[in-house]
């Protein structure tokens, strides 16, 4: 080898689950594709297709547990958060390539979106570099704990997501429309009772999430200062307001411009407990459970390969 030849880069070894749902329509080539380039770049890669996501989740947990040097999800925020609740905690990195509808973890992350190419080029060069650490949030629900990465949900979006997820009809992305519709036409105000770092918060709630990233539901920038390595969680209010004038809010939270509202307030906290009657709660879009909901900060529980 003469002295100007760069030597290749170490292999390792790394566990590739894909979202069974991007088997389908325009997304079904973007795991065979990071899988390819993987390997071209000369990397074991383990690949992990199953036909559901509760068993892609225990191959995809055994196949790191027998020794992996990273663990990367082709998906959405639902794969993100599959693959914090493998990895938080541990040694072992998170890459995330995207393709879903609901990117906004890997755009937090500066991870590109809606260009494949880019972002397997993008993990090819983080997978070269040291990982980035972030924090991570962990939910402490009905005796049950799950970690989170983005944001989590206990308000009238999280009853959206409820609602559509208990619809049969109709198919597709539609029925988040309908049963957005639906809880528009009876929106109204909850009581909450909320606990930020010792302190008891009593209040009627429209909009109640708990933020690590800056925005959830694929765009919607709720906590627009949101940083996810700064050991803080970020608790989002919006209070009491008229179905009209919320209407008229909604389209400024998913430009950022809604900071200034009197309704809206933020709250940098470490731990939180939210409580309120009929309100399930939702993590990076999955699905938790019914309030009260207990959440702390991790920091730096998580290494992702990233920007």
């Amino acid at each position: 080898m003469s002295e100007a030849s760069t030597p290749p880069s170490p292999s390792r070894t790394i566990v590739v689950a894909v979202n069974p749902m991007a088997s389908f329509g325009r997304r079904r080539e973007v795991g065979p594709r990071v899988v390819e380039r993987l390997r071209v770049a000369g990397h074991t890669v383990v690949d992990i297709d199953a036909p559901n996501i509760e068993l892609l989740r225990r191959e995809a947990a055994r196949a790191v547990e027998d020794g992996a040097d990273a663990l990367v999800v082709v998906g959405g925020d639902g794969m993100a958060n599959l693959g914090i609740n493998i990895v938080a905690g541990t040694d072992v990195p998170l890459g995330i390539v995207p393709s879903a509808t609901g990117n906004d973890l890997a755009g937090g992350l500066g991870i590109p979106v809606g260009d494949t190419e880019a972002a397997i080029d993008t993990l090819l060069r983080a997978i070269e570099s040291e990982p980035r650490r972030i924090d991570a949030g962990l939910i402490r629900h009905g005796g049950l704990t799950t970690w989170f990465g983005a944001v989590l949900s206990a308000g009238f979006d999280a009853t959206v997501n409820e609602r559509a997820n208990h619809m049969t009809r109709p198919k597709g992305p539609s029925r988040y429309i309908f049963a957005l519709l639906f809880e528009l036409a009876t929106l109204h105000p909850r009581p909450y009772t909320i606990v930020a770092d010792g302190e008891t918060i009593r209040t009627d709630a429209m909009l109640v999430s708990v933020a690590n990233n800056r925005s959830l539901g694929g765009g919607m920038r709720i906590v627009p200062h949101a940083d996810l390595a700064d050991g803080r969680l970020d608790l989002f209010v919006v209070t009491r307001m008229s179905r009209p004038r919320f209407l008229r809010m909604f389209p400024k939270v998913f430009r950022g411009e809604h900071a200034d509202l009197p309704e809206v307030s933020f709250r940098a906290l470490r731990s939180v407990r939210i409580e309120a009657e009929g309100v399930v709660a939702y993590a990076d879009g999955e699905r938790i459970g019914p309030l009260p909901v207990e959440l702390t900060v991790a920091p730096g529980a998580l290494l992702v390969l990233a920007p």
